[in-house]
């Protein structure tokens, strides 16, 4: 919220009867009133209802028992008088963010008050709730009075209230707290110089700056934003963590309610009126287990706004309502947050994240940003981080903080940085041989190897990122029909809930370019293929083989220092990853035992008339398309599975690496 005032004297006692109301909006909205015959303009960036009255009724019989209320002035919390106050002629930026308040700059000149001359804010609470808000804040700061120190460091400081009767029965209360800049960190991410702005804000010296930049990854504008919001993420995370060992939650996290500081150079969270207690009654209360489920919860209700906060932090385009309301949706639908990055990348219109600052940031260290994301938005509270594992979190410790990663995060690691080379489109020796190397780990650290677990996460939709096996790239061969291959996706839903049986689809859709134009237009006409087959999903094992030197047949056994396996995977390079010490001679799989397959296609006209082209346009699918995804029955077995990722291994041993699209709730 926006407020300015313009006016060489203005007091509020000329304020106080105005009431503020109505819906919050964009709309720009000015009201010229008078104050002691001068006069005085408030233009606030919300829209609200304005109403002047000089003896306007208590609404509720409940405000007139609240309005009363008069705290005890202890030695941490002061009741000022108006007098005690010179207001500035203008009304702070960003330090506002609801129509039931009105916020302006003072100064104390009260020559005996242990703040003369400091600068603070006078926030006028004109309705029932935001006056009960007001007095929750002062109860907070009584709370946490014994920490003064961290509690000043972290939070936005409350130096005390103005409160009085008036002569209609209506209460005034005014909250006077610390002013630590007129804006809020929505506020400087909104401008266009917002990361120097804030880098000198927080007094980072040029040459800390200029060491930061990496020109081979992104340039030095990535690594300084990337260093930014790992100060601010640590700042707000402390402070949140200092709150909920209090038994206090925010449960108001927002951009608009944190502020830096540029004395201290901290992040302030904002006023701490709608802070909730964790316990009722009392930790020794009879009711201590609904105490610590209501803990869970309103920990996991700040962690799910700061991971909101994050997210807008790194990618600008949030900011935009439109953008962050698919992405807040695409979370309330129960979709996975591990799968954010691709749902991102199509919102985002970038089919490369090489182009967007934000995306290079949570891409960086083995796409350690989308873990700590996806563990702050996860969708059962349960799984969500709490502070002080996300202060020990790979993204937000940086090269300085050496921390060991968890199996977990190795996981994530290869994971991303697979998905990462896929996208690179540069299938030349070196990458091929590194991704068929970060598949074996893969699969050798499948967390989820039982048969059951993969009727957990196999439903759903997925897209063919990569094939270990024939690719079919730049030759010199003349097509019977020149086929534009687009995504290829394997959907899989459960038959019946009684029995393990898989219902598997297999869509490709494709373009035919028709034409002696087609190198430089790609437009044609579109069609789909489809394939469909029943699986029956049971448990099963995976088998290395080695080769005897004596009689060169084959035989199996459990180690083999002469397969090109595992040499690799025994290597300095990767024997950290594996949780055993030796390479064992068989997995755990998901058997897929198939039944029968369907084949459909569909062309739009006029190629569906001509089945001389169709049958060619058959012929260069197949060609181009892994042959399991046109013969369904050359699945074998399953490998690897996550929330995310999936991996599937055919009857020539090739694997196919499947990244979620979206999840479809029809399958579960």
């Amino acid at each position: 919220m926006a407020l300015c005032g313009i006016g060489t004297s203005l007091g509020l006692e000329g304020v106080e009867r105005w009431t503020l109301s109505g819906n919050l909006s964009t709309r720009l909205i000015s009201r010229q009133f008078r104050v002691k015959s001068k006069s005085c303009v408030i233009v606030q960036k919300r829209s609200f209802g304005v109403q002047c009255s000089s003896s306007r009724k208590v609404v509720s019989g409940v405000e007139s028992e609240v309005v009363s209320v008069e705290e005890e002035e202890s030695g941490d919390v002061m009741r000022f008088k108006m007098s005690d106050f010179k207001v500035l002629d203008r009304v702070s930026l960003g330090l506002a963010g609801r129509a039931d308040e009105v916020v302006f700059e003072a100064i104390v000149n009260d020559s005996n008050s242990p703040l003369y001359n400091t600068r603070v804010v006078l926030r006028r609470l004109t309705s029932f709730q935001a006056q009960r808000r007001g007095r929750r804040a002062i109860e907070v700061l009584k709370k946490l009075a014994h920490r003064r120190l961290m509690y000043h460091s972290y939070s936005m400081q409350v130096h005390g209230y103005v409160s009085s009767q008036k002569s209609n029965g209506c209460a005034s209360f005014t909250l006077v707290h610390g002013y630590h800049g007129s804006f809020s960190l929505r506020h400087w991410l909104q401008q266009a110089d917002w990361l120097p702005t804030l880098e000198a804000t927080l007094a980072l010296d040029e040459e800390s700056v200029r060491r930061v930049g990496d020109d081979s990854v992104g340039g030095p504008a990535v690594s300084r934003q990337l260093r930014l919001i790992r100060i601010l993420m640590r700042d707000l995370l402390i402070g949140v963590n200092y709150l909920h060992s209090h038994g206090l939650a925010h449960t108001e996290l927002r951009l608009e309610n944190v502020h830096i500081s540029p004395v201290d150079r901290h992040i302030k969270v904002g006023i701490l009126g709608n802070a909730a207690d964790f316990y009722e009654g009392g930790q020794n209360s009879s009711t201590l287990d609904n105490n610590m489920d209501r803990r869970q919860m309103m920990i996991a209700f700040d962690m799910r706004c700061v991971g909101f906060m994050m997210a807008k932090m790194v990618l600008q385009e949030l900011m935009d309502p439109l953008i962050f309301t698919k992405f807040k949706s695409f979370l309330t639908q129960g979709n996975d947050p591990s799968c954010l990055r691709e749902f991102l990348l199509q919102v985002l219109n970038r089919n490369s994240s090489s182009g967007n600052a934000g995306l290079q940031i949570l891409d960086r260290n083995w796409g350690a940003g989308w873990n700590l994301l996806s563990l702050l938005l996860a969708t059962k509270p349960s799984k969500r981080i709490s502070c002080l594992d996300a202060l020990r979190h790979p993204f937000l410790c940086g090269p300085r903080w050496r921390v060991v990663p968890s199996m977990d995060m190795i996981r994530w690691g290869l994971g991303s940085t697979a998905v990462r080379i896929t996208e690179e489109y540069i299938y030349r020796q070196p990458q091929r041989a590194r991704l068929a190397h970060f598949v074996e780990l893969m699969e050798m650290l499948n967390p989820h190897s039982k048969p059951k677990n993969w009727l957990e996460f196999l439903p759903g939709k997925w897209r063919l990122l990569y094939c270990t096996g024939r690719h079919i790239g730049l030759t010199l061969r003349q097509p019977p029909a020149r086929v534009l291959v687009g995504d290829v996706h394997l959907t899989v839903a459960r038959a019946t809930k009684a029995n393990w049986s898989l219902l598997l689809t297999s869509d490709i859709g494709f373009t035919v370019m028709m034409g002696q134009d087609w190198p430089h237009d790609k437009t044609g006409i579109t069609g789909k293929m489809e394939i469909n087959s029943l699986f029956r999903l049971t448990a099963g094992r995976r088998l290395y083989l080695k080769e005897e030197k004596t009689t060169g047949r084959l035989s199996f056994s459990q180690s083999n220092a002469h397969n090109s396996l595992v040499q690799t995977l025994s290597g300095r390079k990767w024997k950290k990853a594996l949780p055993f010490k030796e390479i064992p001679s068989s997995l755990p799989v998901a058997k897929l035992v198939s039944g029968d397959i369907e084949v459909a296609m569909s062309l739009d006209d006029p190629l569906n008339q001509n089945v001389d082209t169709a049958r060619n346009v058959v012929q260069e699918v197949r060609t181009q398309v892994p042959p399991e995804m046109f013969d369904l029955s050359k699945f074998v077995c399953g490998t690897y599975v996550d929330s995310r990722l999936l991996v599937l291994r055919g009857v020539n041993g090739s694997a196919l690496l499947f990244t979620r699209s979206s999840v479809n709730e029809s399958c579960r």
